[in-house]
């Protein structure tokens, strides 16, 4: 008999879920604990199984679609006669639950009709912070889709590679940036890249849905913006000391297995001045008009994955050393690019970084992470000539940048703060002076 399968109560305080994904189709034959759809809250990713065996007749919610609790996801033809329910089940198996750190995959796609693109469909995950989201992908008649986030599909542009010629390694064969980087490494140089081909026919456009994580983003850049009173303060940093400090750190770390950044560096500067200059690791209260200065010195590192930002917390940062702060990140940063971060790796954050230095960036004015009141922007090392006692001089500079709630934090504040993160950062034998 008919069998109406509602979204469950999933706890939290949930009152609505995003579908993400179908993993069942009308006319599919399902088994009892069979997971049938994946649905992405405020606090997770939930994939919800089947308390039934039997065959799939209606899906009443489409990827992409909020729906609340209780609300029927699709209609199922029970085995056995069971009779027909208005509620769906509690699940025979617990939901696998994840963090939301992904655009998940669409359903298949429709047939294609000569000389229209098709309605696109989210990119299957994979395993950051700043980078595009894995979204739609049109398909053209008599074409294999070819599974690739937009900014992979970009840099193929750049390089002059056909995404179709390359064999993806990512889940369900989806091409990823290492993909492209290897078979432009495999053409040599002076290779000459394919002949363009002519435009295919049909729309010049493609419209990609903001589903998953990509939406995410965008509620939660929205609420920034409309919520903080941005600001942002620049200065740069001679930074000559602290380069050869951690080339030295980093080999002392390599038989370790650890990869030392500046981050931990950063890290640490920031403590010490947050000794200084409190509010700054702090949270606003909305509800109540309140300020809420932390103790504990919870850093959100911006970290860039194919599925889009991630910003996975280092909790108390005060308390642990150069090392193992970053083997810490170098963790948490693993984690997120491969779809594995827990969600209390997200949570508690008190201040957050974002590093886009190795990617090449030499200025940007970050947007900040609310509740939280404060971001800070490291940004890339060069070797400019500067001057110093006279005299014109080779030194390696590099600019940060940190943007602030204006509403709590002034001017003079910010300026100063910044002031003592770069004291530290150009002098880091202060790093080790101060108390942990």
């Amino acid at each position: 008999m008919p069998y109406e399968f509602r979204l469950p109560d999933i706890g939290e305080g949930v009152a609505e879920g995003e579908v993400t994904k179908w993993m069942v189709q009308p006319g599919d034959a399902v088994r009892e604990d069979q997971p049938l759809v994946e649905v992405m809250t405020d606090k997770a990713t939930v994939e919800i199984p089947s308390p039934v065996a039997g065959k799939v007749l209606e899906l009443r919610a489409k990827v992409g679609e909020k729906v609340p609790v209780e609300a029927v996801l699709l209609v199922i033809e029970a085995e056995g006669g069971r009779a027909a329910k208005a509620h769906g089940a509690a699940p025979a198996a617990p939901a696998k639950t994840s963090v939301p750190s992904a655009a998940p995959p669409a359903p298949a796609p429709p047939r294609p009709v000569p000389g229209r693109v098709s309605e696109p469909a989210a990119a299957p995950a994979s395993a950051r912070m700043p980078g595009e989201v894995e979204t739609g992908t049109a398909v053209l008649p008599g074409r294999a889709r070819v599974l690739a986030a937009p900014a992979t599909r970009r840099l193929a542009r750049e390089l002059g590679i056909e995404l179709a010629t390359v064999a993806g390694t990512g889940p369900h064969g989806r091409v990823t940036k290492e993909d492209l980087h290897r078979a432009g490494d495999g053409r040599g140089e002076g290779a000459v890249a394919p002949p363009s081909r002519p435009p295919a026919a049909g729309p010049l456009e493609e419209r990609i849905p903001l589903v998953g994580l990509r939406r995410k983003i965008a509620e939660q850049m929205r609420k920034s913006k409309s919520t903080a009173a941005h600001f942002t303060i620049v200065d740069e940093a001679d930074v000559t000391e602290l380069v050869a400090l951690r080339e030295q750190a980093a080999a002392l770390a390599q038989g370790k297995g650890v990869r030392i950044t500046y981050l931990p560096f950063v890290m640490k500067a920031l403590v010490a001045a947050m000794r200084e200059f409190p509010h700054l690791n702090a949270t606003m209260d909305e509800e109540r008009g309140e300020l809420v200065v932390k103790r504990a010195c919870n850093f959100g590192v911006a970290t860039d994955t194919d599925r889009g930002l991630i910003v996975p917390v280092v909790k108390d940062v005060a308390s642990k050393t150069v090392f193992a702060l970053a083997g810490e990140i170098q963790a948490l940063a693993e984690k997120a690019r491969a779809g594995k971060i827990a969600l209390g790796d997200l949570r508690d954050g008190t201040f957050s970084i974002t590093s886009a230095g190795s990617i090449g960036t030499l200025l940007a004015t970050p947007i900040i992470n609310v509740p939280e009141v404060a971001i800070l922007g490291v940004h890339k090392i060069q070797k400019r000539p500067v001057v110093r006692d006279g005299q014109v001089v080779v030194r390696e500079m590099v600019y940060l940048s940190v943007s602030l709630d204006h509403r709590v934090i002034d001017g003079a504040t910010a300026t100063r703060f910044l002031n003592a993160v770069i004291r530290r950062l150009e002098h880091p034998a202060l790093l080790f002076l101060e108390a942990p």
